[in-house]
């Protein structure tokens, strides 16, 4: 690690931010949460919201989710203010359901405050859910403060720019002190959204686009003729394959939704009756009644793969039901199910047309 450091330091960091600050004053991408270069500084909420949604979400998948939750809930006292139920279900597809409980949780937060975002990245970073990458990201770019902001993207392009070759995740620390050499005190904002800007489009995971970069001069991964390795990643392991059921049980074209455990997986979320099935092991608990098997539901989360055997009732007033409500058929989609539950009610909806 000192070697790195050491070599970060030679490395003439100078030209690396006014070169990235010119190229991003003139390709900026034109985001819902985002201004421009030269115009007032963004919101802390929504660029605190966008960055929640962000993680392990493309610009793409967020941007309706965003535009949702801002019209809805256009400040964050109206989101703290918000039933969590409503909150869970506009937040269904998004995925890594704790986000959306720490967002709640921080909303309340901040309202309790006074309803005003803290604006330094110490103070940012007690706020319930915010890591270090979500303070830092704020305190740039909402408030201007110098933060040294690494997600993905700036991830990659640091790692190329430096010749990082020291696998993820130990070479994140190299990553991380490298990117804080050449983060310059004045425009930090910027310079985090540009190095974004940079990975996403042109210092991309594969076939980097090397020619267009305002980097390319001063970057060792292309002097050395092969950016496209670094980062270099550790091998994947194989996700195990848990198996599961889950119950569709419909009545007066009604079908019985469960409030999910406040904690744990897909926590707080409505979804059908299962079994039991976890990360940790296959389902056991067996519904009592009558079932017909209608298919197989597939989903992978980020430890592991999912088989889900949908089953249908055939005599549902013989089943013993766990407590939860009845929603109509015809507006499950308006019920927020998570990812996985929604492919199952569209394959118990299939099985029932046909």
């Amino acid at each position: 690690m000192q070697a790195r450091e050491e070599a970060a330091k030679s490395f003439d960091t100078e030209a690396i931010a006014p070169a990235l600050l010119a190229w991003y004053d003139a390709n900026a991408r034109r985001l819902p949460w985002r201004s421009l270069p030269g115009e007032e500084r963004q919101d802390p909420y929504k660029v605190w919201l966008s960055e929640v949604m962000l993680q392990q979400t493309t610009v793409a998948a967020v941007g309706p989710y965003f535009a949702k939750f801002t019209e809805r809930w256009p400040t964050v006292a109206d989101l703290a203010a918000a039933d969590d139920a409503d909150v869970m279900a506009a937040w269904a597809g998004l995925g890594y359901y704790a986000r959306a409980r720490n967002l709640l949780a921080c909303a309340r937060a901040v309202a309790a405050m006074g309803g005003a975002f803290p604006d330094t990245e110490a103070a940012l970073r007690e706020l319930p859910g915010l890591g270090d990458y979500t303070a830092a990201a704020v305190a740039a770019i909402a408030f201007g403060r110098r933060a040294v902001v690494v997600d993905a993207n700036v991830e990659r392009v640091v790692a190329r720019l430096f010749a990082i070759d020291e696998p993820l995740p130990a070479g994140k620390a190299a990553i991380r002190f490298a990117a804080g050499q050449v983060t310059p005190d004045e425009r930090a904002g910027d310079f985090a959204q540009g190095m974004m800007d940079l990975g996403a489009t042109i210092c991309t995971a594969r076939s980097p686009r090397c020619m267009l970069c305002p980097l390319r001069e001063v970057c060792r991964g292309y002097a050395e003729g092969s950016p496209e390795r670094l980062p270099v990643k550790a091998a994947k392991k194989a996700k195990p394959v848990r198996q599961g059921r889950a119950y569709w049980i419909e009545r007066e074209g009604k079908v019985l939704l469960i409030k999910r455990p406040g904690r744990g997986m897909l926590g707080g979320m409505r979804a059908l009756p299962d079994d039991g099935w976890s990360a940790r092991g296959d389902g056991a608990e067996a519904l009592e009644g009558q079932w017909r098997a209608g298919g197989i539901v597939r989903h992978g989360f980020t430890h592991f793969d999912l088989e889900l055997q949908l089953m249908l009732s055939v005599q549902a007033q013989a089943v013993s039901l766990p407590e939860g409500e009845w929603w109509p058929v015809e507006t499950i989609e308006a019920a927020g199910l998570p990812t996985v539950f929604a492919k199952a009610a569209r394959l118990a909806i299939a099985e029932r047309i046909d």
